[in-house]
This record gives structure tokens, sequence and C-alpha cells, in this order.
């Protein structure tokens, strides 16, 4: 290798990096220069001298750069094959780099530092301390040169400690030695660190004020950053002594350095590292030093100091960093405190709360959200909820709430002091108003807990700023609604007061009636409150939503003064006909729309909650009812049927049987004979004449005049309507004596269990036939032939709404359209409302039958024939938006609260065609997901097929397949005691909603691995498993959903459903090619899911409980697992040895998993970033910190290769 051949490789080298660097290069030259500089990397002999030639002080940065990662290269891809003295020759020309290849500390480029000490760790992952054990004692004289190199081992020294600790990107014996041999040097390296820190610290502030020295302490400045970075890499996981040695060095120079601007930041992070450190609560202690005057004087007067010159980005970075150590502060204080750690409440506590206030108090929104955790921790605290400070400051919170409860603070506006701060923090309108509402449901769960320490204060406030509220005239601000002038819009300053006070009043009214003994309650004060309140008018919605909402809140008062119910329900019956503008023929806005409904609500909320309060008075509530309801066009079909459901509630009450079904029978008639007559079976039961009844088969008329057929539609929907209020509100009592008495109960089952009758069951059961028509037209009405008849402009009449698109693509609504603009504007979107409200509705009957009438539905003869014949025809046909709630709605009640005794009439013959079709439907829609990709090409496809209409059918698919799945599990599966993870469930009650939550793909939210061990078969599932079809349908299902690109659903799959499902069938004798299906289905799933740890952990368990269980009576689990990709024969030969033999000792599971997860490795799939990748491979090193034990015969065959050889090496 001569000097020239280097040189002149190094010259193409300079030009190949240029080329790649400059902006003006073609694309095929630039691709040129990169594949020249690959090759170079990967195949030259000379790398090394060729890099440290490049990575010369003389060279630009860009080619320095270029220069050292020739030589990371060489460390990370080709040590293992080089000598000892190449090695040695490498490592000191990188350490000679370090001590003087490198440009002053002020000058130096940031990625050349980075890389450089990256070099050094790569060779300290290697080499230490087995090879290298003087590299401590090296960094150490090299930090004596000067700042540039001490800057440099800061790097170092970090990125150790996170490659090894944080993200452990090594093989576990080299990080076990690294970590082990860190921790043994801790104290050497922590001293180390602090005196670097203080040392730099001194010489800055020395230094600073002397603007000849500025250079000087901007470089001692630098290395302080530094030293703080490093410190926070180490914080987290040293031993706790090391943090609080020498009487809390450390915290003391970071609460020193947190009035040093330059270093503020830093020290806070380490600071709040430190404090939030858990473990063992003797060892966090010291951490009580916090609360000292010093610490304390430090901490509040850097606040000040940050918060006095206005917004200032890096002084609000380190506010926000504060406000967190505050707050660890606190939770360490809540951790301490009453337990046997001898703790006692700090004499600076009410210092710490005054300044915690100030936090709550700040015009930042975000500051003010990040305190609320801590409030409640300290409200909850059983010794702390009684310290007369805390007490003292509930009056100062609950002011402060009454701000911070005001929905003010858009990025967009500057109509408040928190706006500016909004601009940092949020990137738009929607994003503020979505972290406002979870702010605003975090502190009204504080309130609560500050009323439960103090009911009364809370309630005293609430009245006085209701008071106010309700005599300072309205201000609807610059925006007015569009509906109206005078009319307040959401953003009106009287509305968003109003809006706040409301929230407010009802969190601390409900907490004071379960807080209080009854004698204490001060009832007068409340009806007082509750007078005012009905006594004030307003043609505001917004407001008159607020004032509905109050009424509620203050409703519990009325139980001690019962004279006062007709005048609430006066209020409330006023505001369910509610109009802006009587008389108007214009459509509702939502703005009023959600006022009536509102009305509806708490008057079906009284009655629930307070039926014997208003059974005196229910002939008046009844009248009053059949008054609004004579009139067809006054309210809604919502709006009646809430009323009437609102009467049944009451009529639960009779506890008489046969006077209930009198009453009902009443109520129901109009709805019995419209549903029953002729016109309305025909209507029902032809597609024909439902298209044109309803009116889908006209053009649309003009805007301004009648909508024909919408009163036909309004009749459809309100019977609908009232069958299922009926349905989901008509009980028996609850008391068994009283059931009794009052004629409910018709007898026992075998299990003495009493059988109950429900008074609507005659009713509703006359009404099914129609409603099951019903059901199989809409059905039919997806069929081509008859979505041909339907009118031009109303094509689309079946398709989604703008907003369940939305709730599923996850898409936040614009804010204002919410309250300002009609319900639907267009009769297009009107008749689209009327098909999914219709169609759900129907389900939503059919699903709550079986809970409402019980025996009484499911004996209706031939039951299983009708819903085959209705609700499950042309299934095909139904959109996948269309089909997840009739399973969520309608199959999965049914299922559920059918009687075992009815399962194989009822149950087994719905069931198992139902997931045959499912699994065929969903394996094609996968199958299209899958080949999407290769069809884009294709440009006829992207035209009809715009990429927002891919990702809303994808989304669809997905919560369909997972829709299915829960379906399947909540069938078949039982999970005896086992919790299964919380996370998995609020996901799966995500999915039951149409909320956005809808769009949102949780990700990897579970970390649930292994299938519980209690999750067994349901007798429902025992029942299906019985029946070959059922049987079959279910375990392909399950099997086959895997490897669809759904994480959520594989995982929650495969921890709950497989195991139980084929367990059952093992038994028995499974067919060879069955077998070898289901071992690589579950191999596929890994293939698809491996990349995300929770799935890949679950699927490895299940595909070892699978070989475990199969592999002693089936030889082709054996050659599946010879098929994998890098599978190491020998390996399997022991695993299979251990497992066949049962004379061997037994391994502990986990090292068996271990060892089969290290088998089936070749098919666990990588992230995209992963595949391509290039693998570094680190040798292990003589281990350091061995206990010797015997070996066992197969720990022999498994010792790995060249274990031997390592012991002769010098």
């Amino acid at each position: 290798m001569s000097t020239d051949e280097v040189n002149g490789l190094c010259e193409q080298l300079v030009r190949a990096v240029t080329v790649m660097m400059d902006p003006s290069s073609t694309q095929r030259y630039r691709l040129e220069a990169l594949k020249f500089c690959e090759e170079f990397k990967e195949k030259c002999p000379i790398c090394v001298p060729c890099g440290l030639k490049l990575a010369e002080k003389t060279q630009t940065p860009i080619v320095r750069h270029f220069g050292l990662q020739i030589l990371e290269h060489v460390v990370k891809f080709r040590w293992n094959n080089m000598s000892r003295l190449e090695k040695v020759f490498l490592k000191n020309n990188v350490m000679g780099l370090i001590s003087s290849g490198t440009q002053n500390i002020l000058e130096e480029e940031s990625h050349i530092k980075d890389v450089l000490s990256r070099i050094v760790v790569e060779m300290i992952k290697r080499e230490w301390p087995q090879h290298w054990p003087d590299m401590l004692k090296e960094l150490d004289t090299l930090s004596k040169q000067g700042e540039t190199q001490t800057e440099l081992v800061m790097f170092i020294l970090l990125r150790l400690a996170e490659d090894v600790v944080t993200f452990q990107t090594l093989p576990p014996q080299r990080r076990r030695d690294i970590q082990q041999t860190l921790t043994q040097n801790m104290e050497k390296i922590f001293s180390f660190l602090l005196n670097t820190l203080q040392q730099n610290v001194n010489k800055y502030r020395r230094m600073k004020a002397d603007t000849s020295q500025e250079p000087k302490a901007q470089a001692n400045c630098r290395v302080g950053i530094a030293a703080l970075n490093t410190l926070a890499g180490y914080i987290d996981w040293v031993a706790m002594n090391h943090i609080t040695a020498e009487n809390c060095k450390l915290l003391e120079m970071l609460c020193l350095l947190l009035n040093e601007p330059e270093l503020q930041v830093g020290a806070a992070e380490c600071l709040l590292i430190a404090v939030s450190r858990k473990g063992r609560l003797e060892d966090r202690k010291p951490l009580m030093v916090l609360f000292g005057d010093v610490a304390m004087h430090y901490i509040l007067s850097a606040a000040q100091t940050a918060d006095g010159g206005g917004l200032v980005e890096k002084h609000y970075v380190f506010l926000k960093r504060l406000c967190q150590v505050l707050c660890a502060l606190g939770s360490q204080l809540c951790a301490l405190l009453g337990t046997d750690c001898d703790v006692e409440t700090p004499a600076n506590l009410g210092k710490y709360l005054e300044s915690f206030l100030a936090f709550t108090t700040h015009p930042s929104q975000f500051l003010r959200s990040s305190t609320q955790i801590t409030w409640g921790a300290l409200f909850r605290h059983e010794i702390l909820s009684r310290d007369p400070l805390l007490l003292g400051m509930i009056p100062k919170y609950l002011r402060a709430s009454m701000t911070n409860l005001v929905k003010i603070g858009f990025p967009s506006k500057t109509d408040s002091a928190s706006c500016e701060y909004s601009q940092f923090d949020f990137d738009s309108d929607e994003d503020f108003n979505a972290f406002f509402n979870s702010f605003r449901a975090q502190q009204g769960e504080v309130i609560r807990m500050a009323c439960r320490l103090d009911p009364k204060t809370g309630f005293q406030m609430a009245g006085e700023w209701l008071k106010y509220q309700l005599s300072t005239p309205v201000d609807t601000g610059p925006m007015n609604s569009r509906t109206g002038e005078g009319l307040c819009s959401i953003f009106s300053p009287s509305f968003v007061q109003w809006d706040a006070m409301t929230f407010f009043s009802e969190s601390v009214i409900n907490q004071m009636f379960r807080t209080l003994d009854k004698e204490e309650i001060p009832v007068n004060d409340g009806i007082e409150l509750l007078q005012i309140v009905l006594n004030f008018n307003t043609k505001d919605p917004l407001i008159l939503s607020c004032v509905l909402t109050n009424v509620s809140a203050l409703f519990p008062f009325v139980s001690y003064r019962p004279e006062y119910l007709p005048q609430v329900l006066s209020k409330l019956f006023s505001s369910v006909t509610f109009e802006i503008i009587e008389e108007s023929k214009a459509p509702r806005t939502r703005a009023v729309r959600n006022v009536r409904r509102h009305a509806c609500s708490s008057i079906i909320k009284m009655c629930r909650d307070y039926p014997q309060l208003v059974l005196p008075n229910f002939d008046m509530l009844y009248n009053h009812v059949k008054q609004l309801l004579s009139n067809e066009l006054l309210l809604t079909q919502m709006e009646k049927c809430a009323l009437m459901e609102a009467l049944v509630l009451i009529s639960n009450q009779f506890k008489d049987y046969k006077r209930q079904k009198v009453f009902l029978e009443e109520l129901m008639s109009p709805v019995a004979n419209l549903w029953l007559s002729e016109e309305m079976q025909r209507v029902l039961s032809d597609a024909d004449s439902f298209i044109a009844y309803v009116g889908a088969d006209n053009k649309i008329c003009e805007p301004g005049l009648e909508d024909a057929n919408g009163l036909n539609r309004s009749r459809i929907s309100f019977c609908v309507y009232t069958i299922l209020g009926v349905v989901k509100r008509a009980r028996w009592p609850t008391d068994l004596e009283e059931a009794k008495a009052g004629g409910f109960v018709v007898g026992y089952t075998p299990s003495g269990n009493p059988i109950f009758r429900n008074p609507c069951t005659e009713q509703v059961l006359k009404l099914l036939d129609n409603l099951l028509a019903l059901i199989r037209t809409h059905n039919t009405l997806y069929t081509p032939e008859v979505l041909a008849k339907l009118g031009d402009n109303f094509s689309k009449a079946l398709d989604m709404l703008e907003v369940e698109k939305n709730a599923i693509l996850g898409l936040p609504q614009p804010l204002l359209e919410l309250y300002d603009s009609p319900v639907y504007k267009t009769v297009l979107e009107r008749m689209q409302g009327f098909f999914c409200t219709l169609y759900e509705n129907c389900f939503h009957i059919l699903g709550k039958a079986g809970s409402s009438m019980q025996q009484d539905f499911y004996t209706v003869e031939d039951l299983a024939t009708q819903l085959l014949n209705s609700a499950f025809v042309n299934l095909n046909s139904i959109p996948d938006y269309r089909l997840r709630p009739m399973l969520r709605v309608f199959v999965k009640p049914l299922v559920l609260f059918c009687p075992p005794e009815h399962y194989e009439a009822l149950v087994s013959p719905i069931l198992g065609p139902l997931f045959t079709y499912l699994h065929m439907r969903l394996s094609q829609k996968w199958q299209v997901i899958n080949q999407r990709s290769l069809l884009c090409g294709e440009e006829e496809t992207a035209d009809e097929n715009p990429e927002s209409q891919e990702m809303l059918e994808e989304q669809l698919v997905r919560l369909l397949t997972r829709e299915v799945m829960d379906l399947i599990t909540v069938c078949c599966v039982s999970k005896k005691g086992a919790e299964h993870n919380t996370t998995t469930n609020t996901a799966a009650a995500a999915a039951n909603t149409n909320t956005p939550a809808d769009g949102e793909d949780e990700e990897m939210v579970c970390t649930e691995v292994a299938p519980s061990a209690m999750a067994e078969l349901t007798d429902l599932g025992k029942c299906l498993m019985k029946h070959e079809d059922v049987c079959t349908a279910l375990l392909i299902t399950a099997f086959t959903s895997l490897a669809w690109k759904d994480t959520l659903s594989c995982q929650r799959t495969t921890t709950q459903l497989c195991w139980p499902l084929l367990k059952q069938v093992l038994s028995g004798t499974l067919l060879s090619d069955a077998v070898t299906w289901f071992f690589t289905s579950v191999l596929k799933g890994l293939q698809m899911h491996g990349q995300h740890d929770g799935c890949m952990a679950a699927l490895v368990h299940l595909a070892f409980q699978i070989y475990e269980a199969l592999r002693p009576r089936y030889l082709e689990v054996r050659a599946v697992m010879e098929q994998i990709p890098e599978i190491q024969k020998e390996s399997l030969d022991q695993f299979d040895c251990k497992l066949l033999n049962p004379t061997l000792q037994k391994i502990t599971d986990k090292r068996r998993k271990d060892h089969f997860k290290r088998l089936i490795a070749g098919c666990i799939g990588k992230p995209l970033g992963e595949q391509f990748r290039k693998e570094v491979h680190i040798k292990n090193l003589p281990s350091l910190f061995k206990k010797p034990k015997p070996l066992l015969e197969c720990d022999v065959l498994e010792s790995e290769d060249g274990c031997l050889s390592t012991i002769f090496e010098p």
C-alpha cells in the first residue's frame, strides 16, 4: 500500500463526495458517486489509511465527516476480521484525532464531534473492559488537554450509556459486561462528571463578565452543557446513592444552575430525571432535601425570572421543565409521606403549594394542565388531605379552576394572554380543542376531589358564579352566530363563561350530594338557586343548553322539596319545543336541535334517577306528552320517542304487571295501528314500494319546497324509535318480592332462577313480523338491481354520511360548523341520515329484545329461520359500514343473552353460516388490500379510486375485522379471573362507538403477551365447536386472521382466542394437512407482525405452545420448522431431544421459549427500516462475571461454537 495509492483514491473519494453533496449535480452523477463510495467502504482493503487521510483537519467538514464515516464503517463491519495490531493502530489514531485532530470547541461542526464519539463508542462496545482495561484512564487523560477534548469525552460517555443501557443495541453478554463494569466504576465516573461540571461552571462564571475572555467563557459553557447532558444519561439508572452522595451535592449544584440562563434547561432536565426516580422508598428519602429553604428559594426565583420577561421560547421551555420538576416533587412527597420511611410534612409545604399554584394560574394552558395530576394526588393523599395548609389552598385552587375552565387560548386568536403560548404548543385550533376537552375533564376530576374535602366552599362559589352569569348581559362578541343577530357563537365571551360556569357547578354540586350527610345539605340555598335558574329566560340556544344543565345539576334539591317538580317539568317541556323563530320553515341548526335533545335527555335522566319522585306527577306528565304528540310536526321522531321513554321509565314504578301492560298498550296503540296497517305492510315488504314511499325514487325537489315524502319517512322512523324505546326501557322490578307481588314472575328455571315476563312483550312481538320484513327489504336495497331504481339524485342515499367517514378516518370536525349549520344541509343528506338511523335502530331492537323479553323472545316460533330470512339475507351486497353495527348491536347481544337451552335451535344455525361467510368475505377483502400495491401502477385504478377512498375502505376492513374477531371471542372464550389488558378493553369500547376513536389505529397499545392460562371456552363455545362446520369456520377464521394487516386484531386473537379453540380439538385426531396449516398460519402471522413487540411476543408464545403440544404426535410440524429460513438443524435437534425425552432434566419454561424464539427468528418480520440493514456482529469476549456451574449433557451440546478458542487468545 503506497502513499500515492492512498492519495489517488482519496482524490477520487473527495470528488465523489463533492458530487453527492452538490445541489446542482444530476441524479445520475449523484447515484454513480454514491455507488463508488459504498463499494469503496465495502471492498477496499485500504479503508483505514484513506479514512484517516480524509479526516485530517485540512479537509473540508463534509470530506472529514465522510472520512470518519469510513472509519466507523470499518469498526462496525470489519472489526472481527482485523488483526490485533490493526485494531490498536486504528484505536490510537482515533484517540489522536480527539487529542489534536479537531478544530477548537467553538469552531468544530457538531456532526464531526458526533461521528468521532460514535467511533470510540463502537470500539468500546467491542473491546472494553477485557481488551482495553485503561479506557477510562485514557479518556480522563484526554479531558485534561482542554475544553475541546473534554466535550468529546462527555459525548463518548453519554453515547456509551445510551447504547448500553437506554437502547441496548448490543448482544446481552457484552451489554452485561459493560454495564457491570460501568457500575463498578460509577463512583469515579460520577465524581469525574461532577468535577468537570463544577470546574467549567466556575470558570464560566468568572470569565463571562470580561468581554476579552468571551471565547474562553463560551468554551467552558459548552463543556458545562455537555456535562449536564451526559449526567442526564446516567441519573436515570445509576444507584441512588451516587445521586445523593456528599449530602446531595449533585442536587445542590443543579438547583444553583437553575439561575444560570445558558445552563438552566440542562440543569432542570437532570433535576427532573433525579426527582422522577422510582425504586425503594428508603433510597428516595434524601430527595426531600429539595423541600428545604435553599432548594426552594432557587427553584422559585428561577421560575420568577424566567416568567418575568414575557414569552421567550427558551424561557418557556425552561418553565415547562421546572413545572415538571415541581410535579415530580409532589409525587415523591405523596409516595414517601405516611410510609415507614419516617418522612414528615415539609416545613416549606406552604411555599411549595403557592409556587405550584402559580403554575396553575399561568397564562399557558399547557402549564395549567401539567399541574392537574399532582393536585389530584395531593387532594387524595391520606395525610396531606388533612393538612391545614392544603385545605387552605382549596378555595384558591377552585378560584383558579373557574378561570382555567373558560375555553380561551385558541392559537389562531389574540383574545387572551394564553393565545401566544398556544401558538408554541398547538398546530391548529382543532388540536387545541382536543387538548382542552381532555384538560377540562381532568380538571373536573380534581375539582370533585377538592370538593370532597371542602364541599360547602365549592358550592358557595358555584352559587355566586351562577348568580353572576344570570345577571350579566349577554356579550356575543365580534363573531356573531350565522343563525341570527344577537345570538352567541361557541367563541362568544358570554358563552365561554356560561359553559365554564356550568361545568364547574355540575362538578361541585354532584360531589356535594355524594359527600355531605342529608341533614348537612344546604337545601334552602339550593332551592333558591333552582328558582333563579327556572325564572331565567333566553332565546339563545347555546346559553339555554347551559341553563338546562344547571337545572339537572340542581334537581337533587327537589327531592327535599317535591313541590318544585311541576316548575322543573314546565321548564324542560318548554325547551323540548324550543325554536329561535316560532313557526319557522328554515331547517333547525345543530344548536337548536341540541337544546331540544338536551331537554329530552334531561327528562329521561330525571325519570331514570328519581322515578319515585316523579311518579305522583305521572298523569300530568302523561297528558303533557299526549298533547305534544298530537301535533305530528311539532317534534322530531327522536324527540317524541324520548318523551315516551320517560313515561315508560315511570311506568316501571307501577310495579303492577297488568296496569303497566294496559298503559303500554295505550301508549303504543298509535304505533301499532300505523305499523300493522295494510299500506305499511305492503311498503315494508316490498323494496319498490318502500323506495317510492320514502321518496328515494324522486328527483330532488327545490330546497324551498316541502319534501313531499318527508312525512312518510318520519312515520316509519316514529314507529321504529318507539318500539326501540319501549324494548329498551320497560322492565320488571329489581326486587324479587316486588316482582312476585306485581305478577311479573311466571316460573323458575331448573337451577331455581326466577323467570320474569316483561309487560311490553305482547305489544312488541305483535310488531315483530313487520320489523323483520323491513330489515329484509332494507338489506335488499343494496342489490344492484334495486340500487338502479333509486332516483338519479338519490343514487348515493345509501352511502355513508360525511360525519361517519370523518369518524372512521379520525378527522376532527371543523369547530364552528358544529353549531351554526343546519343538521342536514341537503335533501340527500336527510335521506342518508334516514337510512343510516333506520338500519341501526332496527338492529338495536333485535339486539335489545333478548335481554328485554328473555324466554318470550327466544321461544318465538322458527325464530332462527325468521332471522336468517331477514337480517342475514343478501349479506354480500351489504357494505362494511352497515355490517359492522349489525354484528355489534344485534348479533353480539342476541348470542350473549341467549339461554343455553336455545343454543342448538337458535345460535348454532345462525352462527355457523355467518362465521363461514364472514371468513370468506374478510379473506377476499384482505387479499384486495394486499394486492393493491401491485395495482397502483395502473392509472385507471388510481383515478377511479382516489387515495382517501382507499384509506377509508382499508380502515373499514380493519374495523370490521376487529368487530368479527371480537364477536367470535365473546361467543367462545370466558376470561375467568384473567385481568385482560384494560387497554384492550378500552380499545374495544372505542371500536364500539362511532367516535373519532374509530379512526385511530391503536398501533400497539397492548403489551399482554401470554394467552391467559385461564382463558377457556364458554358453554356456547363448546356447543359451537361440536358442530363440524361451525368448528371449522371458527378455527379457520381465527388462524387466518393472524396474517391480516391489523396488528390490534392479531394481538387480541393470538392472546385470547387461538389456543382455547385449538385446545378443544387436540384430543381428537387431526389431519396432517390441518396440523401443518395451523402452525404455518402462526408463522405467517409472525412474518407479518413480527416488527411489533407486543404482537411478536404473543405469536411466539402461541407458536411455542402449538409446537410443544403437537410435535410429540405429529412429525409434520418438524417439517414446517425445517423450512424456516436460516434455521439451525443442530439447534432444532437439541430442542426436539429435550422435548421428546422426558427423562432429561426439564429446563425452565423461559429458557425453552428463548431457545424456540431463536429457532424461528428467520420468519419473524422486521420493520421496513431494518429489513435491508447490514447486520452488525459484536463478538462476546471472555466473560467477566461467570458463576461456575456443573454442565448438563444437553448444555454441553448447546454451548456456542468458538467458546474454547477465546480462552487461548493472548
